[in-house]
């Protein structure tokens, strides 16, 4: 294998991952866990194969994924994950008022869930998700 086919792998890793993140948004903003979806699409989505499409462990057809967006009532285009711009940079310190909150509890989320309380890391994935969340409580979401 060459090392570009190992930074392919990657990309499409990351892409995953980064897609699974989104649909999990997506499943939570309607309050749903995996189960509902199970039952709500009548079996056609397993809740074992959307957790694994939600942890970017398996790659989700263009036809399932449009599918699961229609479930879940939003436009395909907005699960696609934006492509990290290495110039972004959210001033955490400035965020005031409930966007600031939100923010906040979200780092002590994902904070906890890696096991690293005071662990200030704040990595791609999350700053895609902070400007999610950031854009969805100043604009309403579809869903």
């Amino acid at each position: 294998m060459t090392p570009a086919n190992l930074g392919a792998k990657t990309l499409v890793e990351d892409f995953n991952y980064a897609l699974g993140q989104r649909l999990r948004a997506a499943r939570r903003h309607r309050g749903w866990s995996l189960g509902d979806v199970e039952s709500h699409t009548e079996g056609e989505f397993k809740a074992s194969v959307v957790g694994a499409y939600e942890r970017g462990e398996r790659a989700i057809s263009v036809q399932r994924f449009a599918r699961l967006s229609l479930i879940y009532g939003t436009a395909a285009s907005d699960l696609l994950p934006a492509p990290a711009d290495p110039d972004l940079v959210i001033d955490l310190d400035a965020l005031s008022g409930e966007d600031g909150d939100l923010v906040d509890r979200y780092l002590a989320a994902i904070q906890m869930m890696r096991k690293n309380p005071g662990v200030e890391e704040v990595r791609d994935s999350d700053r895609a998700v902070i400007s999610s969340l950031l854009q969805s409580v100043k604009a309403p979401h579809p869903l």
